[in-house]
């Protein structure tokens, strides 16, 4: 009642594109100057709003994108703008303001959705569900979704111990180390989305 060979697939698939260790320096950027409580709050829910938002395409996802008339390539170049935005605040300190660090729920946007739940995991995971014609291939597909949001949290949950050591000279290091990986993840998603526009024309 398992299929080893499409939960190795879907997960390593979903492991380079959701990339766990490289969402550590951006968690802990994103998360900084927060009580650990709360940090490690943060971390369960953006695992919860990955996991919801991948679980709700998996089972819908091609409904919805007809429905609402986008395409994979305009959900990948918004994605990408969105992740440009966040990674300019975190190159310019801006995410150092009170305001920002205490008021906004980094968990939802952008971690959860679209840093996690990004547009590769959510395409990736319509094609495995669609892909998945019997009731053994579809347990080892959402298996697999579990299995990868599972280390996710671990890897957030536990990131948090770096902070002790690193104090917040590190912080702000990680912080702007973070700004530049998330700028360079934003513009290849936008590349990669103009790319298929005009593949597609």
């Amino acid at each position: 009642m398992f299929d080893v060979a499409v939960f190795g697939s879907l997960f390593l698939t979903l492991f380079v594109i959701m990339d766990p260790p490289g969402i550590t320096p951006i968690f802990l950027a994103l998360t900084a100057g927060r009580p650990a409580k709360v940090q490690k709050r943060m971390a369960f829910q953006a695992v919860c709003v990955a996991g919801g938002v991948i679980a709700v395409f998996g089972v819908l996802g091609h409904q919805i994108l007809d429905y609402l008339h986008v395409s994979v390539p305009a959900l990948m170049i918004a994605g990408g703008l969105l992740l440009l935005l966040i990674a300019l605040d975190l190159l310019t300190g801006k995410t150092d303001e009170p305001k920002q660090t205490k008021d906004v729920n980094v968990a939802l946007v952008p971690l959860g959705m679209p840093l996690l739940a990004g547009p590769g995991a959510i395409v990736s995971v319509i094609l495995a569900v669609q892909k998945a014609g019997s009731v053994t291939t579809q347990i080892s597909v959402w298996s697999a979704i579990l299995a990868i949001h599972f280390v996710l949290w671990l890897v957030m949950r536990y990131s948090l111990l770096i902070i002790r050591v690193i104090k917040d000279g590190g912080v702000v290091l990680v912080t702007r180390l973070a700004g530049m990986m998330l700028s360079a993840i934003a513009v290849q998603q936008i590349i990669n989305g103009v790319t298929q526009v005009i593949r597609g024309s």
